[in-house]
């Protein structure tokens, strides 16, 4: 699965998924929904129009990925995970299916999903892509509204190596006459998303000329200012298409979207004196934001919790990080994890001082042991070495 092993995992077609889901009755036709990409930001945009929608008395499906501590965080309804025995027993029923046409973790992930929605009656789904957009799992529903946060260089090897090639990768979600929301937009990005969107004629709302939204959010992280415009830009849209969404609910689900979504990781505060911050943000654009907010706090001394997978670019992210820092460096447990004396070799070239540790967690207890009370730990580098510690 890619999430584990990485590039070996994954599918660069559509295939197993039209004939899943013509093997599971077409569930994709049966709820309405929102799609949503992007290379950051798009995990929290879902969560947020998912906390709006919930407050305005809908019945809402949210479908995400990665997890951090349990599979069933892809999938909920109203904040609720699927059930065990709802995911054993659509694997149970549908096995032979899935080995007889090699199907990959993702793609039954997807088929599961839309299942449940379309059991569980769904009003609305929110539907994040799990990479790119044009060839991904979820790219074969029919959306009210399509969302693309934010174009930055991640997963190069699967989707191009310039913006423009990736902002055309994620493009592919725009429908035929389906309405697309657009958070930021570079010199090399916008000319895609025009191009791409007068094609199939689908009005393109580009966030980036709207007047900021003044509402406030319990996701604290300096970078959910663009999420944010992204989300009440949307709000609008569905406004507009008649779904019931007042300014109450707006302003409620906004505020409550931890509460009602269980959303983990993002800017995350999980202790005080020493007070305890992890965040998943793991590529360049990213991790900008967070090393900025990080240089805004005020502390005694600064330790940092670090690390990584193995395909990560670590010449572009390590430069961000603070140099007036003691490190842990630590593997994450997965397959995929880059071992932590490699890590810290590569952190020295950029003036990156700390110990290699056997673990995340011996890493993290390591921090504990040393940090004084207005002391700052931050835990980051990877979705997993944050998963390990929330």
């Amino acid at each position: 699965m890619y999430q584990r092993v990485g590039d070996v995992a994954y599918k660069a077609n559509l295939d197993n998924t039209f004939a899943l889901a013509a093997h599971l009755d077409h569930p994709e036709t049966a709820f309405r929904s929102v799609h949503v990409a992007g290379t950051n930001g798009k995990g929290s945009v879902s969560h947020m129009l998912a906390s709006v929608l919930q407050e305005s008395g809908y019945k809402v499906g949210l479908y995400t990925s990665p997890h951090l501590r349990d599979f069933r965080e892809r999938i909920k309804i109203n904040g609720a995970m699927i059930s065990e025995a709802a995911v054993t027993h659509f694997i149970a029923r549908h096995k032979p299916f899935f080995e007889s046409h090699q199907l990959s973790f993702f793609e039954m992930t997807v088929g599961l999903a839309f299942h449940y929605f379309r059991k569980e009656k769904v009003d609305i789904a929110i539907v994040e892509v799990g990479m790119g957009g044009r060839l991904d799992s979820t790219n074969i529903i029919s959306p009210e509204v399509s969302v693309i946060t934010n174009i930055g260089l991640d997963h190069t090897q699967f989707l191009g190596n310039s913006l423009a090639a990736i902002a055309r990768e994620k493009a592919g979600i725009i429908k035929s006459g389906i309405p697309v929301v657009v958070g930021e937009t570079t010199e090399e990005t916008i000319g895609v998303f025009r191009e791409v969107a007068k094609w199939q004629n689908a009005p393109l709302y580009l966030c980036e000329e709207q007047p900021f939204p003044e509402y406030a959010s319990d996701l604290k992280g300096n970078y959910q200012k663009p999420n944010l415009r992204t989300v009440v830009a949307t709000l609008r849209l569905l406004q507009d298409k008649n779904w019931k969404i007042s300014e109450a609910s707006i302003t409620a689900g906004l505020s409550r979207t931890v509460a009602n979504t269980g959303l983990l990781g993002r800017w995350q505060q999980l202790g005080e004196q020493p007070t305890i911050i992890c965040d998943t943000a793991h590529n360049r654009e990213g991790l900008q934001w967070v090393m900025q907010q990080l240089r805004e706090q005020t502390y005694k001394q600064l330790h940092i919790v670090l690390g990584v997978v193995h395909d990560k670019d670590l010449t572009a992210i390590l430069p961000l990080f603070p140099k007036k820092a003691a490190y842990y460096f630590c593997r994450p447990d997965v397959p995929r994890g880059l071992e932590a004396e490699d890590l810290a070799a590569e952190a020295r070239k950029v003036g990156l001082e700390g110990t290699v540790y056997e673990s995340v967690t011996v890493a993290y207890q390591s921090a504990l042991n040393v940090a004084e009370a207005d002391d700052f730990i931050f835990i980051g580098g990877s979705t997993f070495t944050v998963a390990e510690v929330v």
